[in-house]
């Protein structure tokens, strides 16, 4: 099953066309989203929506939107003027969510804490002391798991 889910920004404002033989709305528009290491640099892709999916994503998301978008990954071949054809990934968006104010970066990149919002020096121990405890005996060890 092609299933993708992804965090991404939207580059520009959503464009809505309409399909030229039964003029179904189609909404076209370029995300950003983090590459897999942080010295990666950020992947732009194609998104496009579909009939209803399509109006409902002009009319309410713009450029700057962090949003959450899952479809599906097809991969096109287009004919480059150079004289030699090209393969570009498009998602088809079936769902979307907005993010308010979230950061798309990963959790290892986040600024540290300021004074007044950080926790009391006493409640870190305990917090890394829960998160090391061992499993049960009584319960099997299924962390590695060979493939």
């Amino acid at each position: 099953m092609n299933s993708c889910i992804l965090l991404a920004e939207l580059l520009q404002d959503p464009q809505l066309r309409y399909t030229p033989d039964n003029q179904t709305p189609i909404a076209e528009m370029q995300v950003q989203f983090a590459g897999l290491r942080p010295e990666d640099p950020p992947v732009t892709l194609k998104a496009v929506g579909w009939g209803n999916m399509a109006q409902e994503i002009q009319g309410n998301y713009h450029q700057g939107d962090r949003v959450i978008l899952e479809g599906r990954l097809s991969m096109n071949t287009v004919d480059r003027p150079e004289g030699f054809k090209e393969k570009r990934a498009e998602l088809t968006i079936q769902k979307i969510y907005t993010l308010d104010g979230a950061s798309i970066g990963s959790v290892t990149t986040a600024s540290a804490p300021s004074a007044s919002s950080a926790p009391p020096a006493a409640s870190k121990p305990k917090a890394a002391k829960a998160a090391a405890a061992p499993a049960p005996a009584d319960q099997p060890e299924l962390d590695d798991i060979p493939f």
